[in-house]
């Protein structure tokens, strides 16, 4: 047997062991989850160290182990430093400066997701009814991350990627109707653990480039294309100048902690005191994983042409391939599980967190009526609901790909938390902040992101892939803008008076 079908069937049993492991642990928790509070925020008891762990998997998704690694192969240095170092150090900040007060202020409200914080911090209804019809744009991050699932498995089994894509959705949003919280805390701690591996093992994947120091290394990447060295790329979509990859990325990477399934999972722990060791492991254990993104320039040296046996390589396609081709058979299917790892454990985390989202802050307050145990069955048949919409999206992805599946799940998932991110601060830091001018500011804030982006409007949106990190960042600055407005007005007028 050639090696491919030695990888093949070696992947094909490492699946098998990974599926039975993991429906041990649904099993387990899926008899703790009785009601959907359970469901949302667990009913057992969870230490800081599996909490962080599972924090920095939740944050680590396809997109930082698979998809962004192929765009620095693609870019090089321009994307590495938005991607490995201005994006995370914005959102590692953010992390810590915003979890210890979500959870004091979400324990104190009772709130089990995100519009529920919003809604019970200002005393507004339809501040939680917009965030809650607002996060299905979320869907578009499940795609992102199952486009990249299924081009790792198809890659490392030699089969056809809409076969896989659907048995990766069966079978994840399968078991996350039954376990939640309970089981999720577990396998993203499992998750973390191989992620760490992989990690080290891709980072150091690439010593021998090293030979000569840095100084041979930026010159290895230099003969390929001089560009790749540079820190910014005009020809690029993505990295054309420091706005789009410091201030842009910055003011992103602050607001990607206001995705659902990461700041809500302090809620997870039992105690305040339990808190600092959540942070320190989440933050040490997630600048690792953002720093795999450096792995993209393995792949480069290695196809400096971008292309395998004479066909051109997609961008979303890279590190898999890398990875088959880099790696003996025993390495390689740890990566694999890595990769896999970093793609499944936030799959999870959005479909709790987007599902409960909907049964609790959708469909409930249409029929307050039905009793709790109907919603907990019906919470299953959303789940089946958002797997459909993810499965027909991405086969779309799949047959029709343009540039890169991240461009459509930052188009969405900026979108979101342009419009949540000043709402979400100010409920923190500044709660006396009128309702009504973070309604406005939401709005706007999305208004703004589409127009910027659809419109083409700055000269940023005029290629034509364009980079969802503009129009996001300038919905933020507008709803910021909004809310000081309504504060030095309101200010105003009671001075006059």
């Amino acid at each position: 047997m050639d090696t491919a079908g030695s990888l093949s069937v070696a992947t094909f049993w490492m699946l098998i062991a990974y599926m039975t492991l993991v429906l041990i642990l649904v099993i387990r928790g899926a008899m703790k989850t009785k009601t959907l509070s359970d469901y949302a925020m667990g009913s057992i008891q969870f230490s800081p160290f599996m909490v962080g762990l599972s924090v920095a998997a939740a944050m680590t998704s396809a997109a930082t182990f698979i998809i962004n690694p192929g765009i620095v192969a693609v870019y090089g240095w321009s994307a590495f430093l938005s991607y490995g170092i201005f994006l995370p150090l914005a959102a590692l900040a953010a992390l810590v400066v915003l979890s210890k007060k979500f959870r004091q202020h979400g324990e104190s409200t009772g709130s089990q997701t995100l519009p529920q914080w919003i809604g019970n911090r200002f005393n507004s209804k339809s501040l939680r009814n917009w965030f809650a019809y607002l996060s299905i744009l979320l869907l578009t991050f499940l795609v992102l991350i199952c486009v990249g699932l299924t081009q790792v498995i198809s890659a490392a089994l030699n089969a056809d990627s809409i076969l896989v894509l659907w048995l990766v959705i069966a079978f994840i949003f399968g078991y996350m109707m039954f376990g939640g919280a309970n089981i999720m805390v577990y396998t993203n701690t499992i998750q973390a653990l191989v992620m760490i591996v992989v990690a080290l093992i891709l980072l150091f994947s690439g010593l021998e480039n090293f030979s000569s120091g840095w100084a041979g290394f930026f010159n290895r990447l230099q003969a390929i294309d001089p560009l790749l060295t540079a820190s910014t790329r005009p020809d690029s979509p993505l990295f054309r100048d420091y706005f789009e990859i410091i201030f842009a990325q910055m003011i992103i990477g602050f607001a990607v902690v206001c995705q659902p399934h990461i700041i809500t999972k302090s809620m997870l722990l039992k105690s305040d005191a339990q808190v600092n060791k959540y942070l320190t492991v989440a933050v040490l254990v997630q600048t690792l994983f953002f720093l795999v993104v450096f792995a993209g320039f393995y792949a480069r040296l290695m196809f400096p042409e971008l292309s395998v046996d004479g066909s051109k390589l997609a961008t979303d396609k890279i590190m898999s391939v890398f990875v088959v081709k880099r790696f003996p058979i025993v390495v390689s299917l740890l990566v694999i599980m890595g990769l896999l790892a970093a793609g499944i454990s936030t799959l999870e985390g959005l479909i709790q967190s987007l599902s409960t989202t909907l049964v609790s802050d959708v469909f409930k307050p249409l029929f307050p009526s039905v009793e709790e145990q109907k919603w907990f069955w019906f919470h299953k048949l959303t789940i089946v609901m958002l797997a459909m919409a993810t499965g027909f999206l991405s086969m779309q992805q799949l047959m029709s790909p343009n540039f890169s599946v991240a461009m459509l799940a930052q188009n969405g998932v900026y979108a979101f938390f342009a419009s949540a991110v000043v709402p979400v601060f100010c409920g923190l830091f500044f709660p006396k902040t009128s309702s009504s001018s973070l309604m406005l500011a939401a709005v706007l804030a999305i208004f703004t992101h589409f127009s910027v982006y659809y419109f083409s409007l700055t000269p940023y949106m005029q290629a034509t892939v364009k980079n969802p990190a503009i129009p996001a960042s300038l919905g933020i600055l507008v709803s910021a803008l909004t809310v000081l407005l309504f504060g030095f007005f309101g200010r105003f007028k009671k001075i006059e008076q």
